[in-house]
């Protein structure tokens, strides 16, 4: 899937970029004091200028992953958010230059975005997935200029150049081969029917569903009247042994109701041929109710 800005979106954009492009850049000893004054001052006005020194960075980087499909400014945006936060934990003492720094934080909040929004069925984020996902395309393509090689043996040499399972490697060459499709797409040329029209629908049919409610209302009518035969007790102990998701034990009956746990076996053994004279001639199957 393609976005396609539209025109004011892509003039802001060129815009952005060409400001982006006319920020000086930093001597080393002014980057570090810029970074040292953001750190241990709170200076805002320092930060600003060390990130827009910067932005060209993120346009440069950005413009690397274009091929995926998406919007070319909010690849951008992303990668001014990773420019933050490498401007938020960057340590000058460590005597590294910030773009250094900043490179891989910007690549990553890209990569991050992509994953995201690259496909509506989310890819995974895990580490063997991320270097599959960027890499599996290029890694395929030089491998495959190597000499004479079959899908298999191509697969199998992707999944050991990257460390990962030869299966990771054949699910994501399906990810990438198959587009996302919007089931209101229409089938042929000339239109007509959506592919959404072409789905079965396996739930019940709507008669079905009206007669499993009538059902259902008449075998609840006749397991309470049938319950209105039993004593108060045996109505305990059904209602505790057979008609909730978490039913008590014979012995945690018979401690409620004072008797042993055989006593209320045999009370529940009573209770339920009673239900069954009852039911047995109202019901088919007297085993669906109890």
């Amino acid at each position: 899937m393609t976005y396609l800005d539209n025109p004011d979106t892509q003039r802001s954009n060129t815009d952005y970029i060409r400001n982006s492009m006319r920020q000086p850049l930093l001597e080393r000893d002014h980057e570090l004091d810029l970074a040292r004054r953001w750190r241990d001052q709170n200076d805002v006005k320092a930060l600003h200028e060390l990130v827009s020194a910067y932005m060209r960075l993120v346009v440069s980087t950005a413009s690397r992953f274009k091929s995926y499909g998406l919007p070319v400014g909010d690849l951008i945006q992303e990668g001014n958010i990773g420019l933050m936060q490498a401007a938020a934990r960057f340590e000058p003492e460590r005597d590294v230059r910030f773009s250094t720094y900043a490179t891989w934080w910007i690549r990553s909040a890209i990569q991050d975005y992509i994953l995201r929004n690259w496909s509506i069925v989310r890819i995974g984020s895990t580490a063997s997935q991320k270097s599959l996902f960027f890499k599996m395309r290029h890694l395929a393509a030089r491998l495959g200029r190597d000499g004479e090689q079959g899908p298999t043996e191509l697969r199998d040499r992707i999944a050991e150049a990257l460390n990962v399972k030869v299966k990771d490697v054949e699910g994501m060459e399906t990810r990438l081969t198959q587009a996302d499709q919007s089931l209101n797409l229409t089938i042929g040329d000339e239109g007509g029917d959506e592919f959404q029209s072409l789905l079965p629908d396996e739930g019940p049919r709507p008669d079905e569903i009206v007669s499993d409610r009538i059902d259902s209302e008449s075998r609840r009518q006749w397991l309470t009247e049938a319950l209105d035969t039993l004593s108060a007790r045996e109505r305990t102990i059904i209602q505790q042994r057979r008609l909730v998701d978490d039913s008590l034990t014979l012995e945690e009956l018979g401690k409620q109701l004072g008797v042993s746990k055989e006593r209320v076996r045999q009370l529940e053994q009573r209770a339920m041929n009673k239900l069954r004279a009852v039911l047995v001639d109202r019901v088919d199957m007297v085993a669906d109710l109890l």
